[in-house]
């Protein structure tokens, strides 16, 4: 398959997670013999520091042109500590998800046994954990009017959704849900929002064309306990933007590490994939950074596009790291691995199904792994 993907690295760490995932893309392309071209692009502040916008109108132009769009991290600590700036690097990701029309976040929080250790709640609560976080994306109370006083002592936020809007996600969470446990749990605040009495009143009745998925309602406040106390309860949990960045959050505090999380934003025709985490400044050139958020963003990248052994493969390859302890300091606890080490050793081990077995198992020990 012949695919071209744009690279913007952004900020912070980006980068350097964002390199280790094309290591990865391109030991599947020889691996699978399919054909990827790359192309790289600013956003953020390194955007900003360039040319003056978040999103130039070449990264704009690059993304639309191309097959798929691979994000690394978007933020930088002088405007994190600038509230007043008026231009942020966080414009740029919200625009280009509008211009894209990606209004489907995905986000799959699946716990790893092999590194369950380093996780904060107890093993017993999060074993089986396989959940996926349906988060719109492009309407909500962050896109919404936004609106502060003369005299800077009020501010409001919009928070505006039309039943196109919610349709079109809640779909797709049924869609998703007939293939895994038929179960989808809306989350909402229905006795409070009016938004939400429109969120929950659409997904009711599109929950009727799937007899065979059951649906489930929960206020914000009760899931944020669930997921902590039970998570493995969930399947498909679906929601409206703000709720689902404050749940995605509590999955990497449930699978040990934000640096585990990968995500991909969807539309009809575009979509995006990138690392949950953000750019952690205070990372960059340190060759830190965990990259298996990054990589698994990429494994979701080939599965959008049918490769599914592909992606698997990657998978695959980062539970053998697991295993095999080559991780970064943030799952472990300790560890001798960096950024670099890490992402060469899952590139190294990305390998046809037909030959999973033909691995050296010595050679992957000392993370220098070798198909024989």
């Amino acid at each position: 398959m012949q695919l071209e993907i744009a690279l913007l690295g952004g900020d912070g760490i980006g980068p350097e997670v964002l390199e280790q995932s094309v290591k990865c893309l391109k030991a599947v392309e020889e691996t699978f013999n399919h054909d990827f071209s790359f192309k790289e692009a600013n956003l953020g502040a390194i955007a900003i520091s360039n040319t003056g916008k978040p999103l130039p109108e070449e990264t704009l132009r690059i993304c639309k042109k191309a097959d798929a769009v691979l994000c690394g991290a978007i933020g930088e600590i002088e405007y994190d500590n600038n509230p007043s700036a008026i231009i942020r690097p966080e414009q740029g990701l919200f625009q280009l998800r509008r211009e894209l029309e990606l209004y489907a976040c995905i986000r799959p929080v699946k716990v790893f046994p092999s590194i369950t250790r380093n996780a904060i709640l107890n093993n017993k609560a999060i074993i089986g954990t396989d959940l996926v976080i349906y988060r719109e994306l492009t309407g909500g109370i962050y896109f919404g009017k936004k609106e502060i006083s003369d005299d800077g002592r009020t501010a409001s936020d919009l928070c505006k959704y039309t039943e196109n809007e919610i349709s079109r996600i809640a779909h797709l969470a049924f869609k998703a849900a007939k293939k895994r446990k038929r179960k989808v749990t809306l989350v909402d605040k229905a006795n409070v929002l009016a938004t939400s009495r429109l969120w929950r009143k659409v997904v009711t009745e599109i929950a009727k064309s799937y007899s065979d998925v059951q649906l489930n309602c929960m206020y914000i406040d009760n899931a944020t306990v669930q997921m902590m106390k039970n998570p493995a309860q969930f399947d498909i949990i679906l929601t409206d933007n703000m709720f689902g960045d404050i749940l995605s959050d509590q999955g990497s505090i449930i699978i040990g590490s934000v640096g585990l999380l990968p995500s991909a934003s969807v539309g009809k025709n575009n979509a995006m994939f990138e690392p949950y985490h953000g750019s952690y400044p205070q990372a960059k050139g340190k060759n830190i950074a965990n990259p298996v958020a990054s990589i698994l963003s990429a494994a979701m990248l080939l599965s959008h596009f049918d490769l599914i052994e592909e992606s698997n493969s990657v998978v695959s390859a980062v539970r053998k790291s697991f295993q095999k302890k080559i991780v970064t300091t943030d799952i472990m606890g300790s560890s001798k691995y960096g950024t670099d080490y890490v992402g060469n050793f899952i590139a190294n081990n990305i390998v046809d199904s037909d030959n999973s077995g033909n691995i050296n198992d010595e050679n992957i020990g000392l993370g220098k792994s070798t198909i024989i």
